[in-house]
């Protein structure tokens, strides 16, 4: 049974870091607990409508906030779809709602953090969504053989089988209201999503790893369910936790959460056409003080695609409710 908000009981603080899908995912859950939410997002998007605003009007990237902002909302059903609503054709072909009205009033506004604010109020989010950044950066990916790609949508779609470094380009700055939220927080949690692309990103921001393992809060891995061709190819949890760590400067991770229910064989096939896997469980002896916490996490539903998407979408998720729970339980 789902705990509601309860006023004689003390919250727990608890910060997630991540990209769009995996917070959406952990927020939708955990905003139904008694806890305060901080969500830490990812700007290093610039892939599908998110990209497009930013080339042409100049702004932050919008469309992780969007969807931290949907899944945190206590709005109507209405309004949640509206801000989700993708246009399908015509001029805004591919551009959501959401994204085109938080840059707008970003550009009225001047300031990306007001402009989430008011879209906060907008939709009666439950917690925050702080960006990680305020800096407008790119990521950067420089292979061995010297090879420079520039932007999250290109490394996207490129093979990082031979990754020498991984930065942001300019240098990127933590939000000052980022770093507050991780030296309050009770718990934080590293949420499932990209690996290269939305997840390591935060860790690249200066100020965000070093605030981290200060932290006197409990350090949680939400680890991926599926491999990424090109990227993470033949990941084990503990592949994942090793790379993490080295982004945040090694020791940090207290605990590890990971699937282990399998997917439809419907399913695994069709990931597996694409070169995707199931992440292997494998090895988790080498890191003897870290808690490893396996249950059956799989969403059953699969999740709704709308029209107008040019992006890929995932289609084993993780079932928010469980892992909120999970997550709140931990002591």
């Amino acid at each position: 049974m789902i705990i509601g908000r309860i006023n004689d009981m003390k919250k727990q603080k608890i910060v997630t870091i991540g990209g769009g899908t995996g917070s959406f995912t952990l927020l939708s859950g955990l905003k139904n607990y008694p806890v305060e939410i901080s969500a830490i997002v990812s700007m290093a998007d610039d892939g599908g409508s998110t990209g497009v605003l930013r080339d042409e009007l100049g702004v932050l990237p919008p469309g992780d906030v969007r969807q931290c902002l949907v899944a945190l909302s206590e709005s109507s059903a209405v309004m949640r779809e509206l801000f989700n609503y993708r246009y399908a054709s015509g001029g805004l072909a591919g551009h959501s709602f959401g994204n085109i009205f938080i840059s707008t009033l970003e550009k009225i506004s001047g300031n990306f953090n007001e402009a989430i604010n008011e879209a906060g109020q907008i939709l009666r989010i439950s917690g925050r969504v702080i960006p990680v950044t305020l800096t407008n950066t790119k990521l950067v990916a420089k292979l061995e053989n010297g090879k420079i790609i520039v932007g999250q949508q290109k490394i996207d779609e490129a093979n990082l089988a031979n990754l020498k470094q991984l930065k942001l380009r300019p240098r990127a700055i933590a939000n000052p209201e980022a770093i507050r939220a991780i030296k309050q927080a009770d718990k934080i949690v590293i949420n499932p999503g990209n690996f290269y692309e939305s997840i390591l990103p935060n860790f690249l921001v200066s100020g965000i790893s070093r605030s981290i393992k200060k932290s006197r809060a409990k350090k949680i891995f939400v680890c991926n369910l599926m491999t990424k061709a090109g990227h993470t190819d033949n990941f084990s949890v503990v592949d994942y936790l090793e790379v993490l760590e080295i982004y945040l400067g090694g020791n940090v991770i207290d605990y590890v959460i990971y699937n282990n229910k399998k997917p439809s064989d419907a399913l695994i096939k069709k990931y597996s056409f694409e070169g995707e896997h199931l992440v292997r469980v494998s090895k988790l002896k080498l890191y003897p003080k870290v808690k490893f916490i396996s249950a059956k996490l799989l969403a059953n539903k699969l999740p709704k695609m709308q029209k107008g998407d040019k992006l890929k979408r995932t289609l084993i998720r993780h079932d928010s409710e469980k892992l909120a729970k999970l997550i709140y339980e931990i002591k």
